[in-house]
């Protein structure tokens, strides 16, 4: 990846996933000076492959970024291994700061920043996260199914969690880890022969590397392949406090994210987002596309804001 900086960029995008790459892409198509921020940091990295991308499927995270970067500097857009620490409001336009003390200023910003998985806080859960402590079944459930799948009872979504992964196996258990269960739900759960266990967890079992089961609190082990959370999902957003853009508590009650419109506007003026920080349930290509749209709208906006000071320089001839 590229480290020369110009001084300005006609759009800035903070965050080198699919989104940000994706965006990057159709604005140095459209000849606009692009740069990428990426502090490396993938949400995606634990897992094997990405799935459910047509034309790149069980290809390796770090791969399908590779390759992203390198049809970017095709282009003409320039990736940079850094991370933002600020953006502020120049007196024209966005002044990006990084954390090594450089800076540069853009017309407009893309935010494709992504999110943050806090995890439950139950031994085990972390060390085996996106192996064999998972949470999506669009992503892992076909590498999963058929296999003994605990769902750990986490928030709103774990039981939703049960019944899609219950589409995938025959043998899945629901742990409720000490929460009430409504009525509806027990009912729902029996009607799909899914197990319950009620009692408390205190971790999961992993000997030789591997997972075995799910420990309660009174010490009985209940064998299991695969443990389902629901992690709580925060947009990696903080650098925007200056702008006053601050992540939000999404309606589901799944994380925070960075709400926008149909077109990716922000309600900051000139700030666009895509991809899991506003997005907070979007696969890759997902991400990818929203990145692309919200790319269009911006080159539209700059060719407007372009056209509207040509018009006044013609008339002032």
């Amino acid at each position: 990846m590229a480290d020369q900086l110009l001084d300005r960029y006609d759009a800035a995008i903070i965050g080198g996933g699919a989104a940000g790459l994706n965006g990057a892409l159709m604005l140095a198509r459209a000849r606009r000076s692009v740069v990428v921020f990426d502090a490396g940091e993938p949400r995606n990295a634990p897992a094997d492959g990405i799935h459910g991308l047509l034309g790149r499927e069980g290809m390796p995270p770090a791969d399908l970024l590779t390759r992203g970067r390198a049809e970017v500097e095709q282009y003409g857009g320039t990736v940079v291994s850094a991370t933002v620490a600020n953006v502020a409001r120049g007196e024209q336009d966005f002044v990006v700061e990084l954390s090594d003390g450089r800076t540069i200023q853009a017309s407009r910003l893309l935010v494709t920043t992504g999110l943050i998985d806090e995890l439950p806080d139950v031994p085990g859960v972390r060390e085996r996260w996106g192996r064999d402590v998972i949470h999506c079944p669009y992503c892992h459930g076909w590498e999963v199914r058929d296999q003994a799948i605990g769902i750990l009872a986490t928030g709103p979504m774990s039981m939703h969690q049960a019944l899609l992964f219950r589409q995938l196996s025959d043998d899945v258990t629901f742990f409720l880890n000490g929460l009430p269960l409504p009525d509806e739900q027990a009912e729902q759960l029996a009607a799909r022969a899914i197990t319950t266990v009620p009692e408390k967890v205190a971790g999961l079992e992993i000997i030789d590397d591997t997972l075995t089961g799910v420990r309660l609190d009174e010490g009985t082990v209940i064998k299991r392949q695969v443990v389902v959370v629901a992690p709580r999902m925060v947009a990696r957003a903080t650098f925007l406090d200056a702008l006053g853009l601050q992540s939000q508590a999404h309606p589901s009650g799944m994380g925070e994210y960075i709400p926008v419109d149909a077109a990716g506007r922000t309600e900051v003026p000139g700030v666009w987002a895509a991809g899991n920080v506003t997005d907070l349930s979007a696969q890759v290509g997902a991400a990818a596309a929203a990145g692309a749209a919200a790319a269009a709208q911006i080159n539209a906006d700059l060719v407007q804001e372009e056209t509207q000071k040509a018009v006044a320089e013609y008339r002032n001839r």
